[in-house]
């Protein structure tokens, strides 16, 4: 039976790709990676050593550990973070019970080398659209949750990325970037490997909005007014990008959980009588 203290494999996947994600720490042996070398979405996978030095990189946070099977190594972690004052749960069953629910992972393999704080930087050009607003938030809310994010001249992308080892994206003849008719945010999917119906359904409004296919999906239009509406209230990129963020959550939980709901005038309509 699980302890208090844990957290069902459904009841994390709901968290993922949303604000309130904990932080999730993947504890597994190195043997038991290179068995399944995937990772929850946003999670690090780390030693137990880095437990005592936890709060320190991750602030005051709720926190999921997670091991192969949801048994000693995430429990103990998880209680020794609570002695730290934390709130940290464990995932019931570990990697398995998620993995055997079919829930989304990623391949950590195809990250970009990450700084002495452990998190990633990307560059790309300034004045961003759609493609360079919707890629950071796919990889803050699925990848690399601290990810830096570097806007410059287009010019300078691949010369700012060689000194400031930075993975410059959505610009021609990079890795991270348009290939035939797919837009970046469809190949960071592919790379990372991340299958979720809400995902492909986002991708193709992303690319609607982003190649001007706006026949793809009926929303890729609305994404195409709303990124140009954020592009024209913000001079600052790094504060379109926040404003955008906001944006994309909300395109991805209508995608996840309110495809299916309408709406209409008047909602309550009364009925009258004749009699």
């Amino acid at each position: 039976m699980p302890a208090p203290d844990s957290i069902s494999a459904d009841k994390l996947a709901k968290l993922v790709g949303t604000p309130k994600c904990p932080v999730i720490l993947d504890l597994r042996t190195s043997d038991d990676f290179a068995l399944a070398p995937q990772l929850v979405p946003t999670a690090r996978h780390i030693s137990l050593d880095a437990i005592e030095s936890g709060p320190q990189w991750f602030g005051s946070r709720n926190v999921v550990t997670l091991c192969a099977q949801g048994h000693a190594i995430s429990q103990g972690a998880a209680a020794l973070l609570r002695t730290q004052g934390l709130a940290a749960e464990y995932l019931e069953g570990g990697f398995a019970a998620w993995s055997e629910a079919k829930l989304p992972t990623f391949d950590p393999a195809k990250l970009p080398p990450s700084n002495a704080r452990t998190n990633t930087i990307w560059v790309t050009r300034s004045r961003p659209k759609i493609d360079r607003i919707a890629c950071p938030w796919l990889i803050r809310r699925f990848i690399d949750e601290n990810a830096q994010f570097l806007y410059v001249a287009p010019s300078e992308v691949e010369r700012v990325g060689e000194l400031f080892a930075a993975a410059p994206f959505d610009i021609e003849n990079v890795f991270w970037s348009h290939r035939d008719e797919l837009c970046t945010f469809d190949v960071m999917l592919a790379e990372f490997g991340l299958n979720l119906p809400a995902l492909d359904r986002l991708a193709r409004i992303v690319r609607g909005a982003d190649t001007h296919r706006l026949d793809l999906e009926p929303e890729a239009a609305g994404l195409l007014a709303a990124a140009l509406g954020l592009s024209r209230m913000y001079s600052d990129d790094l504060a379109q990008l926040e404003a955008g963020m906001t944006l994309f959550d909300a395109f991805f939980r209508w995608a996840r959980d309110a495809t299916g709901e309408t709406h209409n005038w008047p909602t309550n309509k009364v009925e009258t009588s004749n009699g």
